[in-house]
């Protein structure tokens, strides 16, 4: 099994960037790869960019440890193994480390999703800022 991981250290806190992870259902909204997504804390079903699709089993949603587990059970793709981890972790009150770690087979996918992943995770910084932004500009209309 290849084992694929990306981190980030963002100056947000914990709480805003689990938020934002833990909505399964939207993870379109900021993970660039993904044209669409749709979904439940159960299941969810992704559109990558080119219009395949994958459809996902969550397996593990944990507020406490703010940890995310998916496997991807279906699809366009031809993936035979797959498990997504997301660990949010709090370095203090306003700084926060988001590692994604992946494990999939077979190995000749892994250099495309740890594209994907590596993107979105540097990402999150950027779609936090503009979401805090937008919730200031709502705030003061």
């Amino acid at each position: 099994m290849t084992t694929l991981r990306s981190h980030a250290v963002l100056n947000v806190p914990a709480a805003e960037v689990w938020e934002v992870i833990r909505d399964v259902a939207r993870i379109a909204s900021w993970f660039p790869a993904m044209s669409s997504s749709t979904g439940d804390d159960r299941h969810r079903t992704v559109v990558l960019g080119d219009g395949s699709t994958l459809e996902e089993d969550i397996v593990t949603l944990d507020d406490t440890r703010r940890r995310l587990q998916y496997r991807a059970v279906g699809g366009d793709l031809p993936v035979t193994s797959h498990l997504g981890t997301v660990d949010v972790i709090d370095l203090d009150a306003d700084r926060t480390i988001v590692v994604y770690s992946t494990e999939i087979e077979p190995a000749d996918l892994a250099p495309a999703f740890d594209a994907a992943i590596s993107e979105a995770v540097a990402g999150l910084s950027g779609f936090l800022d503009r979401g805090s932004r937008r919730q200031a500009a709502t705030a003061h209309s």
